[in-house]
């Protein structure tokens, strides 16, 4: 598939917002969170503009983006509508958390309903995302449980490295909490991926030109001659390829700087102290940043549709 800049933005930006948001409720309903109002409104201030930044990023991949409200109406079998319903209503836990710590409000009821809120919402919205996705059975590198799991445990990943970086940057107790869940999550993030590539790799495609035209049975089907001798938008978008050399170094890379670089920095911060434990958690955020955006770019430029199989490719 094509890998359209504004999708690769909008699901890493929103992720990592939503991840952020669901990390500071979490921490905030164990009662780990210092009471500081200006640290809570700028986490919640930057969680709010990655979510909302990604949203409407998202909206550029439309060929009419002022319609966009229109998909919201086909919730019930659209996932890409659910995603929309979801990602409003969860704007509204997501201001209610923010009147609180403005207004220093101390209801822990009323704390655990709005941030329990934020959470489920937010892990709804992400998974929507996913499903977008992951519901397509014509896309083999997307239609997998890989998919959902990715999404899902970036999101946490990335919002979990962000707050560490606030949290070193105050120098508050619940650094080093906030540093273990982000080592965790860059953990289980790194294993999942690995495990993701050599699925790519080794699991075998169910459709090539045979099951795609039904000739199959009789014996091996090939391709006499291509519907077109040009290029059209079908092989533009969705049958996108990449060199497997430069898929494998960039997966190097990808691996390098979204996760294993993440992990040394923020370890080196949680046994060093002053400038250099904020410097290094600092540089931590942006190379899983840069990672992250190589995944995304990745995880499209390597998914085929089965319309390929009609052009010459041998297996979708």
């Amino acid at each position: 598939m094509h890998p359209a800049k504004s999708v690769i933005f909008f699901t890493t930006a929103s992720g990592a917002g939503y991840g952020l948001l669901i990390w500071f409720a979490l921490f905030g309903l164990l009662n780990r969170m210092p009471l500081d109002r200006d640290f809570a409104l700028v986490v919640l201030g930057v969680a709010f503009t990655l979510v909302t930044a990604g949203l409407l990023s998202s909206t550029a991949h439309l060929g009419h983006p002022e319609r966009a409200w229109r998909a919201l109406s086909q919730w019930k079998t659209s996932w890409l509508s659910r995603e929309g319903v979801a990602a409003i209503l969860a704007y509204l836990p997501m201001f209610a958390y923010g009147y609180i710590w403005f207004m220093g409000i101390q209801d822990r009821n009323l704390v655990a309903v709005v941030a329990g809120a934020s959470i489920v919402l937010s892990l709804v919205t992400v998974y929507c995302t996913a499903m977008i996705y992951a519901s397509l059975k014509t896309i083999r590198a997307w239609h997998n449980g890989y998919t959902v799991g990715g999404y899902l445990i970036f999101s946490l990943m990335t919002g979990a490295v962000l707050l560490t970086f606030f949290a070193h940057l105050r120098q508050y107790d619940m650094r080093d909490e906030v540093s273990a869940a982000a080592l965790l999550t860059l953990g289980v993030g790194l294993f999942l991926k690995q495990f993701y590539w050599r699925f790519l790799q080794t699991a075998s495609s169910p459709s090539d030109i045979g099951t795609a035209t039904g000739l199959g049975g009789p014996g091996k089907t090939t391709l006499l001659e291509g519907p077109h001798t040009e290029s059209n938008y079908l092989m533009d978008e969705m049958g996108f390829r990449i060199a497997r050399k430069h898929a494998d170094k960039l997966r190097v890379y990808a691996s390098m700087l979204g996760f294993v670089l993440p992990i040394v920095l923020i370890v080196m911060a949680v046994f060093l102290g002053g400038w250099v434990e904020i410097l290094c958690t600092l540089f931590a955020v942006a190379f899983c940043a840069v990672g992250i955006l190589l995944e995304r770019w990745l995880f499209f430029a390597e998914a085929r549709h089965v319309v390929t199989l009609y052009y010459g490719a041998a297996r979708a």
